[in-house]
């Protein structure tokens, strides 16, 4: 297992009274094993980083829609607006970049993470808002716009990175934080009584109304995305992971929660470190 410890985990380890090993959480790594066995199992000619291509990997069909789409991407101008908002200076002559250590290219994998000092999950999207508030800016809305653009743009320039969220081995209270997200993933909900596992566990890979069922594993290393379906709904078509999950609760018939409280925030945490040891693969296309 690689060891692979980021600055940002460090200084949260190092904040609180109590400081427990960075090193992964041996139940977890147990988790991990097994997640990603099962989709080796069975889809056994992808290699680990094909599945950050979710449908479009299982599909040939959809591989060659992907790939024209990919030839010249129908959002790069917002990634540049993403980068512009990023780089601008609040009113106090700070930038967002004022708020997180390493290289703005090194952000995106730093989120989701354990803060020790809070007991609870720091997500990317959150830590954006948090630092306009910090620095005497107002909110703005999550799950799309402005934000989502700011964080594609730090997905884009983290691309080929790895992903690496750890579960502090002997934090409590971290592993019950990501046993909520497991709970979670696997719970069956709505009037459809689908979990985020049966589609894309159980059926991943299989058709459903026309939509191949993308597999779990991955889903996390492209988000924010730009979805032809939102761009339709008078949207500029991005959204976060978090808003990709309100959207999911929908479909089940099921209420979503709010972005960015405990129910998401831990779903992400798992959800992410699933795909530990993958690639961030940049801002994509989905349908």
């Amino acid at each position: 297992m690689k060891k692979i410890i980021t600055t940002m985990a460090v200084v949260a380890l190092l904040s609180s009274t109590t400081v427990f090993s960075a090193q992964q959480s041996s139940v977890v790594q147990a988790d991990i094993d097994a997640f990603q066995g099962h989709f080796k199992k069975k889809f056994s000619h992808l290699s680990l980083n094909d599945f950050s291509k979710g449908p479009y990997a299982v599909s040939e069909d959809k591989m060659g829609q992907f790939e024209a789409v990919m030839e010249m991407p129908p959002f790069e101008d917002h990634i540049e607006k993403g980068e512009k908002l990023w780089k601008t200076a609040f009113k106090n002559g700070k930038t967002y970049s004022s708020c997180f250590s390493g290289g703005d290219e090194t952000i995106r994998t730093q989120f989701p993470r354990w803060n020790t000092a809070e007991s609870k999950v720091d997500t990317l999207e959150q830590s954006i808002v948090d630092c306009r508030v910090k620095n005497g800016e107002k909110k703005i809305s999550t799950g799309k716009g402005k934000l989502a653009w700011m964080s594609a743009y730090l997905t884009t320039i983290a691309e080929g990175q790895t992903i690496n969220v750890i579960v502090p081995e002997g934090d409590v209270k971290a592993l019950a934080a990501y046993k909520d997200g497991k709970k979670f993933f696997y719970a069956k909900r709505g009037q459809l009584n689908l979990s985020c596992a049966n589609c894309h566990i159980d059926f991943a890979g299989q058709r459903i109304r026309g939509d191949t069922l993308s597999p779990a594993l991955g889903h996390i290393t492209h988000f924010p995305v730009w979805r032809g379906k939102w761009a339709k709904k008078k949207g500029d078509g991005f959204g976060t992971i978090q808003r990709r999950y309100g959207g999911c609760n929908k479909q089940v018939r099921a209420k979503p929660f709010k972005r960015h409280k405990k129910e998401y925030d831990n779903l992400e945490y798992f959800h992410t470190v699933m795909s530990n040891g993958m690639e961030i693969s940049g801002t994509e296309y989905r349908q």
